[in-house]
């Protein structure tokens, strides 16, 4: 169902270049204008000038951000700093760390995916299954950046069904032993480390075995959406060519969606506009739900919180329970879906999920109107939701579990959209490591 291509990558030359660490960023949508400029700081040679470049005075149409993007390609190449594979490759990928907002002494998990190119196909093939809707100003941006330098910088992450782990067991026995060309530590403080597999007999194993899988895309929505619009535009052209070409593909990072080294971080809502009291709360929802107090006085507060979010894990594997924290109540409150109220069997996936209820049933009902809906704040923490709200930040903070891989893979092979805000998957892919050039820069 899925057609994946070793390739030829173009990757750092580390004698040229030093640390690899310097040279690589964060995807482009988590980068804010602090690391945008920190990463341009850093090193002359890292992948931000192309990826993320900086507007400057007198930008236009011939001189701007995404023609210095492709010339700056160019010349890297010219000059040695990219240097392309002379075999077609799968790059085997494992991203070890800790899981963010964990207690000091959690466990390490580990990301395995690999490295490769898949055939792009419409997002109604029942190929490629995504799961967000997409903004118009983001496309476009990528669609310059793609037009302009022909090349993926960073894959779109992307996650498949193998119960077994057979794929990855075929390429962790074929690097075995094997020296990796990036080992290092990320600034998020992940190990990150890379190796080529060119083996014929492993790429040929691997490329058959994932034919028979869809595809559902993590991370990098607008990516693919922009590598399919490039499709179309080039296909358009007078020149195009019959058969197979390069912008007919785009770089993947592809992971088993059973790998515990996966992880997805629930996306809390604060709000900032005024809020009923909490017992006006509980009279609005109590029909619905059933309340769990936990009260604090200064002293007692953290005890508090860690039995209040200790509560919403717990009881949330069984039910939908939802988390509250009101600025000046010194009580922190689960809220369980009463049965009575939980979505019937034959509901679509989306209308299960923890998000469209909370969205749904405390959301719309609390901040009834769009302005206080658009004055939500956002966060994958759940002490700084808290935080907030005792500082002062928010009026108050609601709290859901995190949805679940299996749960994202329903709503979207039902061919339907998550909720605004409804995942974040972790650890995000490094841009740079590996880069897909089309043609020659």
């Amino acid at each position: 169902m899925s057609q994946i291509f070793p390739f030829q990558g173009m990757l750092y030359d580390q004698t040229l270049v030093g640390a690899i660490n310097d040279v690589v960023a964060p995807p482009y949508d988590i980068i804010d204008a602090a690391g945008q400029k920190r990463l341009h700081d850093r090193h002359p040679h890292n992948i931000i000038r192309m990826e993320l470049g900086l507007d400057q005075s007198g930008d236009g149409p011939t001189q701007n951000r995404y023609t210095r993007a492709a010339a700056t390609l160019h010349t890297w190449v010219k000059d040695g700093i990219f240097k392309r594979d002379t075999k077609p490759t799968i790059y085997y990928h494992t991203i070890e760390y800790t899981p963010p907002y964990s207690a000091p002494d959690a466990p390490k998990k580990i990301l395995r995916g690999f490295l490769a190119l898949a055939k792009l196909e419409a997002l109604d093939s029942g190929h490629i299954y995504p799961h967000e809707n997409t903004r118009a100003a983001a496309k476009t941006d990528r669609l310059n950046l793609i037009e302009a330098c022909r090349a993926n910088f960073s894959p779109i992450w992307s996650l498949y069904s193998d119960p077994l782990g057979t794929i990855i067991q075929l390429l962790e026995t074929d690097v075995k032993d094997k020296p990796a060309r990036y080992d290092f530590q990320d600034d998020a403080g992940c190990r990150e480390s890379l190796w080529a597999v060119t083996d014929t007999t492993v790429l040929k194993h691997v490329t058959e075995a994932m034919q028979s899988k869809p595809l559902f895309i993590a991370d990098g929505h607008h990516r693919y959406e922009t590598a399919l619009n490039y499709q179309k535009l080039r296909r358009q052209q007078p020149s195009a060519q019959l058969g197979l070409q390069p912008y007919d593909s785009v770089l993947m990072l592809l992971a088993p969606l059973e790998d515990p080294g996966l992880t997805v971080l629930p996306t809390h809502r604060v709000a900032t506009t005024s809020l009923p009291a909490v017992d006006q709360i509980k009279t609005v929802l109590g029909d619905m739900f059933e309340f769990r107090e936990f009260s604090f006085s200064p002293s007692s507060q953290a005890q508090a919180r860690a039995q209040f979010l200790t509560s919403l894990r717990s009881e949330g594997k069984s039910a939908p329970v939802f988390g509250l924290a009101r600025q000046g109540d010194n009580r922190y409150v689960t809220l369980t879906l009463k049965p009575s109220h939980r979505p019937a069997g034959q509901a679509s996936p989306r209308a299960k999920l923890d998000v469209s209820l909370l969205q749904q049933l405390i959301v719309t009902k609390l901040c009834p109107t769009q302005q206080e809906q658009e004055a939500i704040l956002y966060t994958k923490d759940d002490h700084e939701a808290l935080d907030w709200v005792a500082n002062g930040t928010g009026t108050g903070a609601f709290l859901l579990n995190a949805t679940k891989v299996s749960e994202v893979q329903a709503v979207a092979a039902a061919g339907e959209r998550m909720p605004h805000k409804s995942t974040y998957f972790y650890p995000k892919p490094l841009t740079g490591l590996v880069i897909n050039v089309m043609g020659n820069p």
